[in-house]
C-alpha cells in the first residue's frame, strides 16, 4: 500500500514539474494503472475537502451556538468521491468527441489518461479556500499539454478542443441559471401585491 502511494505521489511530481516528459511517458500505461492513479488522488481530494468542510461547519456551529452534527463533511467526502468518478469519466468522453472531431485518432483511452492525469493539480489542491480555481486552470493547462502529446494534435488544436470542451458546458449552464432566475423574479413579481391605491390608504 504504502510502495503504490509512494508510486503515485513520484508521478504526480512528474506531471507538476515535468508535464511534457511524464505524458510522453505515460502514453502505454495500463488502463487499470491510470484509473488507480485518479482514485488514489480523488480519495486524498475527498478526505481533505471533507476535513475544510468539517472546519467550516464547526466555526458555523460556534459562532451560532448550535450543533450542527458530522453528516456534512461526510456528505462532502461521498459526494466527491461519487460525483468526481461519474463526471471525470463523463468528462472525458466529452473531450473526445472534440479531440475526434480535430483529428486526434489515438483512441479514447489515450483521451480518458489525459483527462486523469491531467486532474493531479486540481486534486492535489483544489480543495484549498480560495485557491482552488487557479488549481483547475492549471489541469487545464496540463489537458492541453496532454492531448497535444498523446493525441499527436498542433497545440493551437489542443487548445480549441479544451476551449470548446470546457465552454459549452459553461455558457449552458450560465444560460440556464439565467433563466431560472428570470423566470422565478417573473413567478415573484407575478404573485407580489402591488402598491395600495391611495384612496384606500
Amino acid at each position: 500500500m504504502i510502495h503504490m502511494i509512494d508510486t503515485v505521489m513520484e508521478k504526480a511530481k512528474g506531471f507538476l514539474l515535468q508535464p511534457v516528459e511524464t505524458f510522453r511517458k505515460s502514453g502505454a500505461d495500463e488502463p487499470s494503472s491510470v484509473f488507480l492513479y485518479f482514485i488514489v488522488l480523488l480519495v486524498i481530494n475527498a478526505f481533505l475537502s471533507a476535513v475544510v468542510a468539517a472546519a467550516v461547519v464547526g466555526m458555523i456551529a460556534l459562532f451560532a451556538g448550535i450543533s450542527l452534527g458530522a453528516p456534512f463533511p461526510v456528505i462532502v467526502f461521498f459526494g466527491v468521491l461519487i460525483g468526481g468518478s461519474i463526471l471525470t469519466i463523463i468528462f472525458a468522453a466529452w473531450v473526445h468527441l472534440w479531440v475526434y472531431l480535430f483529428g486526434g485518432r489515438k483512441g479514447i483511452m489515450q483521451t480518458i489518461r489525459v483527462i486523469l492525469y491531467g486532474q493531479t493539480p486540481r486534486l492535489l489542491f483544489g480543495w484549498i479556500p480560495l485557491l482552488g480555481f487557479l488549481f483547475l486552470l492549471w489541469s487545464l493547462v496540463l489537458s492541453i499539454l496532454g492531448i497535444r502529446e498523446l493525441q499527436e494534435l498542433s497545440s493551437m488544436k489542443a487548445i480549441l478542443v479544451m476551449a470548446i470542451a470546457v465552454l459549452i458546458p459553461l455558457i449552458a449552464i450560465i444560460l440556464i441559471a439565467a433563466y431560472l432566475f428570470i423566470a422565478s423574479s417573473a413567478v415573484t413579481g407575478f404573485h407580489s401585491p402591488g402598491p395600495v391605491p391611495v384612496f384606500l390608504q
